[in-house]
């Protein structure tokens, strides 16, 4: 009688374990269940650089990340998860920034001023491309960029 109630004591304990691998598994990769986030989705004509899993924040603090990035019509098609507790007013305009100079893209999100809210699957109209750093420096060490005409 002892034996079999050390065996189920051992199995018990196997079976609790693997829960909570799976419950850290989940939590710690970020996976869940779905039901943390909404999608929204952003059309750029350029992305340069932005990539899957990159941020998306709103006054600097994180809000949900890029899922999918996909060419629609010539055009990026950026596809994110945001977090279900922040609304984003249909209004907002979204950016691609880089973090410092030379860092990672990320997407940054301006809040709007409606009284309406983007619903999930919704789409943010008014999108700002992608400082393109390389084609300025290009343009200044060919000497392409305009210089101001002095008043003399």
């Amino acid at each position: 009688m002892e034996k079999k109630w050390l065996e189920f004591s051992v199995g018990v304990f196997i079976l609790v374990g693997l829960v909570c691998l799976g419950y850290l598994s989940f939590s710690l990769g970020h996976l869940g269940f779905g039901g943390s986030q909404y999608e929204v989705k952003a059309v750029f004509p350029t992305v340069s650089g932005l990539k899957s899993k990159a941020p998306v924040t709103m006054a600097g603090v994180n809000i949900g990340e890029v899922s999918d990035i996909r060419l629609k019509d010539g055009r990026a098609l950026v596809i994110m998860a945001i977090d279900k507790s922040v609304k984003l007013e249909d209004d907002v305009t979204a950016s691609i920034k880089t973090a410092g100079i030379i860092g990672d893209k990320y997407v940054s999100i301006a809040p709007g001023a409606s009284d309406t809210y983007i619903k999930p699957g919704g789409t943010i109209h008014d999108t700002q491309a992608p400082l393109d750093i390389e084609n300025l420096i290009s343009r200044f060490v060919f000497g392409s960029i305009e210089k101001p005409k002095s008043s003399e």
